[in-house]
């Protein structure tokens, strides 16, 4: 993912080096007018791909949960390097995990179990990020973010695979039970940080990660030694269109 941050934050500063020398073929007073002006107010719709995982969870793709965030935001200059764009996103958070894997052989045959479990935990998320416009269709971006639960499920599937010689059957065993909303706080708070890029005065695509300061377990009345301490982490991949 950090190769991902990188190669965005590349191709946007190719892309906005060469709309810059483009630019300058235009007579000095005429470039310094359009970067100083400020921009209207615009709203818009986003949407894009999660990857979640839970904190205490090694930082891997096999732990990460894809989901998606969909919504609306308004951008709101301050001028013309810096703007406030709050958002409400519905946002699919959660993680995966192998719970188990074994491998057993008895004479010629041979049994593989694989355990593997995922948690889905859905928001109302409201990031309020500030941007920063290094140049006029680049920017960089940081705030934070609030959070509602709203629901959410466990899901695990369990994978045997038998194999006798030549022959191999496979049996796959699945369950899904929701979680009681009264174990997950309702709250959640978060900070965010990010990068985007504007291919057209409309479209833009958005790199964001964002990582909860809150606990997801409501650890009330729990004692300080069982306390559920994971938080949520996530790395957000999508498009952005200004009306």
């Amino acid at each position: 993912m950090k190769k991902l941050f990188l190669g965005l934050a590349i191709v946007a500063g190719t892309l906005s080096f060469a709309q810059e020398t483009q630019e300058t073929k235009t007579t000095v007073t005429t470039t310094t007018v359009k970067n100083n002006e400020k921009e209207p107010v615009r709203f818009g719709i986003k949407g894009g791909a999660n990857a979640s995982q839970f904190s205490e969870q090694e930082l891997s793709a096999k732990n990460q949960k894809i989901g998606f965030n969909a919504g609306v935001f308004v951008n709101i200059p301050l001028s013309s390097k810096f703007a406030v764009q709050p958002e409400v996103l519905y946002n699919q958070l959660g993680a995966k995990s192998v719970v188990s894997s074994s491998e057993v052989t008895t004479g010629d045959t041979t049994v593989k179990t694989k355990s593997d479990a995922k948690a889905y935990l859905n928001y109302i998320s409201v990031p309020l990020m500030v941007q920063f416009k290094p140049t006029q269709n680049f920017y960089f971006e940081a705030g934070p973010e609030f959070s509602y639960f709203l629901d959410g499920k466990n899901k695990g599937e369990t994978v045997t695979t038998t194999t006798t010689g030549s022959s191999t059957a496979t049996k796959t065993e699945s369950y899904s039970t929701s979680i009681d909303k009264d174990d997950v706080k309702k709250f959640n708070v978060g900070l965010g940080l990010g990068l985007g890029y504007y291919f057209t005065p409309n479209l833009g695509i958005n790199a964001r990660y964002v990582n909860s300061l809150t606990h997801i377990a409501n650890n009330s009345g729990v004692a300080e030694q069982d306390k559920n301490i994971n938080t949520n982490r996530v790395f957000q991949l999508g498009l952005n269109y200004k009306f």
